[in-house]
């Protein structure tokens, strides 16, 4: 055979070649809240990394919206920052609109109808959404990524979600517990309790660790807090 008749065959190498594009990352990062008769509890780590990488070991990942309503989100650290820019600013429109401030309720539907307009393109975030109701009572909101909201007494979100879930099932659910009911937390339990969920889940899930940044919602207003964890 002539080469001019010899069969050619295409570069398989080149064709196959693919440049893939991901807008998220998962920077990590945990929340835990836990809702009382007059208070909220709420803590985040405060380790904000990347893989194996940590970029940084005094990173908030709890946005404080008004003086009773925190808002604790996870994940994709970009998405985050865009989300709360959302939020503070729909919030002050609303405060020179009406000329009070949103209540918890209505910023936890505002929050759910954010999200849910983005349903196509979602935020790559887990918001916890905590502060007092109308009644002064402590809630938690918490979300899926195209806006489904639910409002429970405690939740627990981020990398170490599933870790944590179970002990605040056990511990203030009371689940699997032979005769024991669910009875309404103290505020010195809750903070107790949230410390030592999050000792468990810095041993366990590397994207958690470093410390905690508590925040506790009364009628009086917002008290913050510390707590170290293992930094390895």
């Amino acid at each position: 055979m002539s080469l001019a008749l010899r069969p050619s065959f295409p570069d398989y190498e080149s064709v196959s070649k693919h440049n893939n594009f991901n807008p998220y990352s998962d920077n990590g990062g945990s929340v835990v809240a836990i809702a009382g008769d007059d208070f909220v509890v709420v803590g985040a780590d405060t380790r904000l990394s990347a893989g194996f990488s940590i970029y940084t070991r005094e990173q908030s990942k709890l946005f404080p919206l008004s003086a009773n309503t925190v808002l604790g989100c996870s994940g994709c650290w970009c998405d985050t920052l865009t989300l709360t820019r959302i939020l503070k600013s729909r919030m002050q429109m609303y405060q020179q609109e009406h000329n009070k401030t949103m209540s918890t309720t209505a910023c936890a539907q505002m929050l759910s109808i954010i999200l849910y307009y983005k349903r196509f393109f979602p935020y790559y975030i887990s918001n916890m959404l905590v502060g007092l109701d109308d009644e002064g009572k402590g809630c938690v909101y918490s979300y899926d990524p195209v806006g489904h909201c639910e409002r429970r007494t405690f939740r627990a979100s981020g990398s170490a979600g599933a870790l944590l879930q179970p002990l605040l099932d056990n511990q203030i659910g009371k689940k699997n517990m032979l005769n024991a009911k669910e009875e309404p937390v103290s505020k010195e339990a809750a903070l107790s309790i949230l410390k030592d969920v999050f000792i468990s889940a810095a041993e366990r899930d590397i994207y958690t660790g470093d410390s905690i940044l508590i925040n506790i919602i009364t009628k009086d207003g917002t008290t913050e807090e510390t707590f170290q964890l293992r930094r390895d």
